[in-house]
């Protein structure tokens, strides 16, 4: 057992590895803070410490390399696999939903933004979706403002107009602010992997309805344990989209619920082949394109587009749909 001061402890999390050479060090989920957190200590041995969780409602990305893309399945863009350094980061635990979206949202047109699509969700608790990209970007840059913080995302290379109003793809990041802003398609996917090594899923190397909402296809996908066809869970209500309330799985290593199945998370780069990174430390993507990258896959689709090497790049940022919704993160 593992022992701390319960009044001094607030805001800790209990993280560990295996090897206390690696920067890699994951929350541990089975740790109940009471008086004493009992811990189940299975082969391989591991190495336990209390981590500061600063960001209410957010979970910690540890810095550290990872291995982003595989080949598992034959996906032609998430070949060759490049080994990338990711800066620590704090992502949402939960996708962004109605009751987080909505405050934010009549905020920012109280105060001047404005916006193509105003969002739509099938309960308080469900996910926030039928949004573009230009929406979660604008909506990114209002959250910050209403919290106080430095907005990421404008639209002069001097970074003083911030983008509040219209499409405009030409938006530049002040990645130095500490606002909110979307995931770089490097920190989704190592985010995504939760400290896993070479797995196709959040968890490891099979899926089933148990781990995620998407459509079970065990015909077609040997690593799909079903069943087959929609997840009930998403058709409570009798109302499409079979979306599902958010945090409904079990998190993955890193703290992180709905990082594979619900809605598709909406990623600041453009999509590029391979990959499109200028470069292999904290990649931002290539500089124009015509298509954003979404990750995670969602409620309408199959267990090949729920693994954390799979790019959805074919909608431009103006694309909406009721499987499409955003997570935001935050840099140290």
């Amino acid at each position: 057992m593992i022992f701390w001061p319960t009044t001094t402890a607030a805001g800790y999390v209990v993280q560990s590895t295996t090897n206390l050479a690696s920067s890699n060090w994951v929350t541990v989920s089975n740790a109940v803070p009471v008086n004493a957190v009992v811990l189940s200590n299975t082969s391989p041995a591991s190495f336990y410490r209390l981590s500061l969780d600063t960001v209410a409602g957010t979970a910690l990305v540890p810095a550290g390399a990872f291995t982003m893309g595989d080949t598992l399945d034959g996906e032609s863009d998430a070949i060759p696999t490049v080994t990338v350094y990711v800066s620590a980061f704090y992502m949402d635990s939960n996708l962004v939903s109605y009751t987080q979206w909505q405050p934010v949202y009549n905020w920012a047109i109280a105060n001047g933004y404005s916006f193509d699509n105003g969002g739509v969700s099938k309960a308080t608790n469900q996910p926030e979706q039928t949004i573009s990209w230009y929406d979660v970007v604008k909506w990114c840059n209002a959250r910050s403002q209403q919290a106080g913080l430095t907005p990421v995302y404008y639209i002069d290379t001097n970074l003083t107009l911030i983008y509040t109003n219209g499409d405009v793809d030409a938006v530049k990041a002040n990645w130095a602010a500490n606002g909110y802003r979307l995931p770089t398609e490097a920190e989704w996917e190592k985010a995504a992997r939760g400290g896993l090594i070479g797995q196709r899923f959040p968890w490891g190397d099979t899926i089933s309805e148990s781990h995620a909402n998407y459509i079970g296809d065990t015909n077609d996908y040997s690593y799909d344990l079903g069943p087959n066809g929609d997840n009930p869970i998403g058709s409570i209500g009798g109302t499409s989209p079979a979306t599902s309330p958010v945090g409904s799985f079990a998190p993955n290593g890193y703290g992180l619920y709905d990082m594979a199945g619900n809605v598709s998370e909406w990623c600041w780069d453009w999509y590029g082949t391979p990959y499109g990174q200028p470069t292999t430390t904290n990649p931002t993507g290539p500089a124009s394109g015509s298509y954003r990258v979404l990750r995670g896959g969602n409620w309408s689709h199959v267990a090949y587009n729920a693994r954390c090497a799979h790019r959805n790049g074919g909608y431009g940022p103006n694309y909406v749909y009721n499987g499409f919704g955003v997570r935001c993160v935050r840099g140290l």
